[in-house]
């Protein structure tokens, strides 16, 4: 226990080495800082209310960080359903106020809907996130402090979201060009490989939970506060959607507990130090959100934590008293969180494992991509490095509730209920040792491909790691394995001196090679292909194209 707790403690103080987070920190904060320069004017000039500004802060909160994953064409589809979906939580904040059951009823909607459609591509993904932004501000503005609705408020919305989109793309642009953050994964690389399971599509079951925790958060929410019932439905909101499986919201939520619980004590305990409409609320405000930015790499229960006591500053901001509810506030994040707990483990729940078993399998797709491409095609090589790269940090994040699980204390016999699920968290130890020989590969392919394809015996120390590759996936998917190759006469290696490509290049083929027999030993082999001419006879480089 101590010792997890030393490691634990040395993450935490060298989570940000080379400051990446803080430099992305930094571009989300110059996103806010400038969409809010411009939502005041608006509202002055406008004759708009000081929830606009609301509105337009938490979008581009959420904006600075959701975009910097963008292309070209994402930021094209961005300045069409952005704008709208600000326009449409304008419109729904109001019908909200004065028709609470088609307002609660389509906000629900609104959110499964941005799950569902991630069925259709890494672009939806980005898409349903921009529609949820809007929403997220819905929940924010105190209630009561809203006016009425109109078209002129609903315009400003979305012209204000519209500068949002454009302001944030100008300094990710600079950022990038600069070489202050990293460029973000294109489409191509970030694209999971589709499935062909039978069964209810994992999109279908997180818009059924989020619908589910939501309706009852609603419900919940204003029987027993109805004047705030938002803290309950926020909170399930945030548990709840986009949750990757059942150990994900389960750790989720009670960061979100424990974390929003810190930031509601302290906010209450500095509640009326400042006055109702103090501009050192606002200064404080935007200090605790570009810290809760920089730390939400580290855990969500930081991020939980701030978001909370910047909710609560609002509130003391628009001069009601925090810590005159601090009880109700507390409580009203317990049930958010239970709510989403619970739909999430009981309508169509997605196994943790299951998860970690997918994302092995696109892990294993990328790499068998690296291991088949041809050294000639240099955007091909550089598009499977990359792409096995970002799918092993997909993994390594499915497996990350696993992680936090193996790290609590308990009695030896409580512990061994969850040993089995423990073992999800060897394939993304033994792929992210695959990274480095990976990479030594990719790099000597490029360098010289000429001489690495005219070396038979690397050729064919290649061809035999890949089809294992493929063969440790088709045995994660149950599927059979391809007829064996012909049997080859041995080859005999070749005389003199071996050029340095060749001697990295089988180098890292045998450490890829010995991390692939880990993952054969956890997930065993593939069953026997089925006899006659229905016999699976796909090859490694077509499994990999696929």
């Amino acid at each position: 226990m101590l010792l997890n707790f030393s490691l634990s403690l040395r993450r935490a103080l060298h989570f940000d080495r080379g400051w990446f987070h803080l430099r992305a920190t930094a571009v989300s904060t110059a996103t806010v800082l400038g969409t809010y320069g411009w939502s005041l004017l608006v509202e002055r000039e406008a004759g708009l209310h000081v929830d606009s500004v609301v509105q337009a802060v938490v979008i581009a909160s959420s904006l600075g960080r959701v975009q910097r994953a963008f292309d070209r064409t994402d930021r094209l589809i961005a300045c069409v359903v952005l704008p709208c979906a600000a326009a449409g939580g304008t419109e729904l904040s109001t019908l909200i106020q004065h028709h609470p059951d088609p307002g609660d009823a389509l906000f629900t909607l609104g959110v499964a809907g941005s799950l569902w459609v991630r069925r259709f591509g890494t672009r939806a993904v980005r898409a349903g996130t921009l529609v949820v932004l809007p929403l997220v501000a819905v929940l924010v503005v105190p209630g009561g402090i809203a006016p009425a609705g109109g078209h002129e408020r609903t315009g400003w919305a979305a012209v204000t979201a519209l500068f949002a989109l454009a302001w944030g793309s100008a300094v990710t642009w600079a950022a990038c060009r600069a070489g202050v953050v990293r460029r973000p994964p294109s489409v191509t690389v970030a694209a999971m490989p589709g499935t062909n399971r039978p069964g209810i599509a994992a999109s279908t079951r997180m818009a059924c939970q989020a619908a589910t925790a939501l309706a009852a958060a609603f419900a919940v929410g204003r029987a027993l506060w109805p004047d705030h019932w938002p803290w309950v439905v926020l909170t399930a909101f945030l548990v709840a959607s986009g949750a990757r499986s059942r150990g994900d919201v389960l750790v989720k939520g009670v960061w979100r507990t424990v974390g929003a619980s810190a930031g509601t004590v302290v906010a209450g305990v500095v509640a009326g130090s400042f006055g109702p409409r103090s501009d050192t609320v606002v200064v404080v405000i935007f200090a605790v959100l570009a810290v809760a930015t920089w730390l939400r790499e580290l855990s969500y229960a930081y991020w939980a934590g701030c978001v909370t006591a910047v909710l609560s500053l609002l509130y003391d901001w628009f001069g009601q008293s925090s810590g005159s509810l601090l009880h109700t506030r507390l409580a009203g994040i317990a049930v958010g969180a239970v709510l989403g707990i619970s739909a999430s483990w009981l309508v169509l729940p997605v196994r943790t494992s299951a998860t970690v078993r997918s994302r092995t399998a696109a892990a294993l797709a990328g790499l068998g991509e690296l291991l088949t491409a041809d050294g000639h095609d240099v955007r091909a090589v550089r598009t499977a490095r990359a792409r096995f790269a970002h799918r092993v940090d997909q993994l390594t994040l499915a497996a990350a509730p696993l992680k936090v699980l193996e790290q609590v204390p308990a009695p030896r016999r409580v512990a061994a209920l969850w040993r089995r699920p423990l073992e999800g968290l060897l394939p993304p130890a033994a792929l992210r040792r695959c990274a480095a020989p990976a990479d030594a590969l990719a790099s000597a392919t490029l360098r010289a491909p000429d001489a690495l394809a005219a070396d038979a015996a690397t050729v064919r120390h290649r061809s035999d790691v890949a089809t294992h590759a493929l063969a440790v996936r088709r045995a994660i998917g149950r599927r059979p394995a391809p007829e064996p190759a012909p049997e080859q006469p041995p080859l005999t290696p070749a005389e003199g001196p071996h050029p340095a490509e060749t001697v990295t290049v089988r180098a890292a083929l045998d450490a890829i090679d010995a991390q692939l027999d880990v993952l054969t030993e956890l997930f065993g082999t593939p069953p026997n292909a089925p006899a006659g001419p229905a016999a699976d006879t796909t090859s490694p480089t077509a499994e990999a194209a696929r």
